[in-house]
């Protein structure tokens, strides 16, 4: 490939901020990036709205590509440019905005890149694999002027806000205490061969950083997430959906000390991240000490304080005050409820999901940062939580952090995890 496809920050540096639209018809022009599994939602939700129009797809399989280009069609757009290389596509300067769903292992760089190259962003959670990644995307979103959205969809949940606000209000009383749970019923993967890449697959551009790796079925698509190379386990698949929940309702930042244990039980197969993990957390907050549980857990498991409606598993976030519990439903259409006094008596509720996409491109024709529901400041901070617990687990030890220095106390092995070794050209720069 041309070498300026790899040096993008060399031209795009220079770019000065965009405060209108590329489109003369101030459309939202959006590409998407990586469209197989949750990207398909991103193009059904712009596809449903009249003022954004779908300008480009971007995806390595080239079979998925072709059928995401009919999809689109099929919804009565026009057949948007297709692209196998996010680096082309950010050469199109009447593009407003990208929306990335790859895996997590390219999350941070692309969005860095779509910075760079004067896009606003949408980013799938987790927005980085690791602890550096964290900051730097939030680096390159300010330095470069762009709204970064997270995809933390709770974040535009009426229902998420409407409890947040009532527990700010005193519903519950004091709030010492967020769970966060995250059951699903996760299969085995097995065990696959290697095997030659599939026709069609640009794999290189799919391991982007990652290191070189004979290519397998498992390694591919969705099951990438159960590696540590490419994914952060389902408590940075599923779970850091309600860990940006408990985190954003108890009102805190960062913890003070994190500890994990777990493992990978019942399955011999390729899976190296633990399918079953529990995690505490320790806050200081204004002087006073609060904290959270998380819990992940596959196969088959219990509902907890009404969460979770027949096989969906139980997923969502619940939280203790003294005076009563609320839980948020992640998987009950953002349905949140409240129990009061020692009888648990009901008390407010509400239904409402919102729609994280739709307040995105809002904030994009506004070009007003505080527009966005889920920006990138917050999700970078609750992403640190699922890493932080994950290295907890790797290293089989509590971690002490402290926030100021960005780093475990005493802790070098912990330290040394924050940030990977990537894989030239496909590198995270120092400075973005």
């Amino acid at each position: 490939m041309e070498r300026r496809h790899f040096l993008l920050s060399t031209a795009a540096a220079a770019l000065p901020a965009r405060t209108t639209l590329a489109s003369p018809s101030d459309t939202v022009r959006v590409a998407c990036v990586g469209v197989r599994n949750q990207g398909r939602e991103h193009l059904r939700h712009y596809g449903k709205n009249p003022n954004v129009e779908i300008a480009a797809i971007c995806d390595i399989d080239e079979s998925v590509l072709n059928t995401r280009l009919s999809d689109v069609e099929k919804m009565g757009r026009k057949r948007p440019a297709a692209y196998t290389d996010i680096r082309k596509l950010l050469e199109d300067k009447s593009i407003d905005a990208i929306s990335i769903a790859t895996p997590n292992h390219n999350h941070t760089l692309q969005t860095v890149w779509a910075c760079q190259a004067g896009k606003h962003v949408y980013v799938e959670k987790p927005c980085s694999h690791d602890m550096f990644e964290a900051r730097q995307i939030v680096a390159a979103a300010k330095k470069y002027d762009r709204l970064v959205q997270h995809g933390t969809n709770s974040r535009s949940s009426g229902a998420a806000q409407d409890a947040v606000r009532q527990m700010k209000e005193g519903l519950i009383g004091d709030v010492y205490m967020a769970r966060g749970l995250c059951f699903k019923w996760r299969d085995t993967i097995g065990h696959k061969p290697v095997e030659p890449v599939p026709a069609g697959v640009h794999y290189d551009l799919w391991l982007g950083p990652a290191p070189l790796h004979e290519f397998t079925q498992n390694r591919f698509h969705y099951n990438w997430h159960w590696f540590w190379e490419y994914g952060n386990g389902d408590f940075g698949n599923q779970g850091i959906h309600q860990v940006d929940v408990c985190r954003w309702g108890l009102g805190v930042k960062y913890p003070t000390k994190v500890s994990a244990i777990g493992g990978h039980f019942m399955f011999d197969d390729d899976q190296e991240t633990p399918n079953t993990l529990l995690a505490s957390y320790e806050f200081d907050k204004n002087g006073k000490k609060v904290m959270m549980e998380f819990e992940v857990r596959h196969w088959i498991s219990n509902k907890e304080a009404g969460l979770g409606a027949g096989d969906s598993g139980c997923v969502g976030a619940t939280f203790y005050g003294s005076k009563g519990y609320v839980s948020i439903d992640s998987e009950d259409f953002g349905k949140y409820r409240s129990f009061l006094g020692k009888a648990q008596e009901p008390g407010p509720s509400g239904t409402n999901m919102g729609d994280n996409w739709a307040n995105f491109i809002s904030a994009v024709r506004s070009g007003k940062h505080s527009d966005l529901n889920a920006p990138i400041e917050e999700g970078a901070i609750s992403t640190t939580l699922v890493h932080l617990a994950n290295i907890s687990y790797r290293v089989g030890r509590t971690l002490n952090f402290d926030a100021e220095s960005y780093s475990c106390v005493g802790d070098p092995e912990a330290n040394a995890m924050f940030r990977r070794q990537y894989r030239e050209p496909f590198v995270v720069p120092e400075k973005v």
